[in-house]
């Protein structure tokens, strides 16, 4: 048994990444915003870099999941500073919590995206590629540099989370708009979406509690999707028609670098440290992530 503080556990992630942790045998406990409701829970205000040191005392991992939408549009100049602030605030103080402790936990495993890629038509990516150029891959540089303020003692884990396939998250529009005869092709439709499913992002984080690996690990399912193959996977699995093409200058001129970055953006990507590390996918084609879905 662990000891653990997950950061963002009321997240489309982090609630069943809680009940899969104590399932598995292990003491949980969430950080939490207001004021905490029992022995489980731990008030935090990253705004105001608040955080008690003693609550990590004896603590062996953190995992930090914390992070405003990305989804959510549109991206006003405002919402991009939540978006930059939600990540890197509550990142920088966990970390720099831990480095000042005499006995900082062993492990901290802290959200990141795919989005580090940005758009890379063509390029077959892998963990090791670099950075991407714009908004978001400046994001998530932020994000990660923040985790990097850890102590040396402490084995730092980015995770690299592509598109969750769940009921809810980014590709939850995508399935509503098709069950309702409204699927539609985005663009070319040839750009690569990177998926995975929530089970397997799951599964994922804790087989990263227990690895040697460290740096930044790319959360991907392990065979890429075309946006073309998973709206028709979608339209497939729903039995509804996908009748509709959404232009790129369309996409551009409604959602502009938000509609780039969440539709548009092409990014061929394998998860290697991931696979080579061992790790057994349950849902290895975005069809099977899907049908898993709308199974439930």
């Amino acid at each position: 048994m662990s000891r653990i503080v997950v950061a963002g556990a009321s997240g489309l992630i982090g609630q069943p990444l809680v009940r899969a942790l104590r399932a598995g045998g292990h003491q949980v406990s969430t950080l939490v915003r207001r004021a905490a409701r029992g022995a489980n829970e731990i008030r935090w205000n990253p705004d105001a870099g608040e955080l008690d040191p003693a609550a990590l005392e004896g603590v062996d991992a953190v995992i930090n999941l914390s992070g405003a939408s990305i989804a959510r549009l549109p991206w006003t100049n405002s919402y991009r500073r939540t978006l930059v602030s939600s990540r890197v605030t509550g990142t920088r103080l966990l970390a720099q919590t831990m480095a000042g402790m005499s006995t900082p936990p062993s492990t901290f495993l802290s959200g990141s995206a795919i989005g580090f890629y940005g758009d890379r038509p063509r390029v077959r990516l892998d963990d090791d590629s670099p950075r991407g150029d714009g908004f978001v891959p400046d994001l998530v540089l932020a994000w990660e540099q923040a985790a990097a303020l850890a102590p040396a003692a402490t084995r730092v884990v980015t995770l690299r989370t592509s598109v969750v396939v769940a009921k809810s998250g980014g590709l939850a529009p995508v399935r509503l708009l098709t069950s309702f005869g409204l699927g539609a092709r985005f663009g070319s439709g040839r750009q690569f979406w990177p998926w995975i499913s929530l089970d397997d992002e799951v599964r994922a984080i804790v087989h990263l509690l227990s690895s040697s690996l460290s740096g930044a690990v790319v959360l991907a399912g392990p065979t890429p999707a075309t946006a073309d193959e998973i709206t028709a996977a979608f339209a497939e699995a729903l039995r509804r028609p996908r009748l509709f093409r959404v232009p790129a200058w369309a996409i551009r001129l409604a959602l502009g670098d938000a509609g780039e970055h969440l539709l548009l953006a092409d990014v061929q990507l394998q998860p290697v440290r991931l696979a080579a590390d061992g790790f057994e996918w349950r849902h290895r084609t975005v069809r099977d992530a899907i049908d898993a879905v709308l199974s439930r």
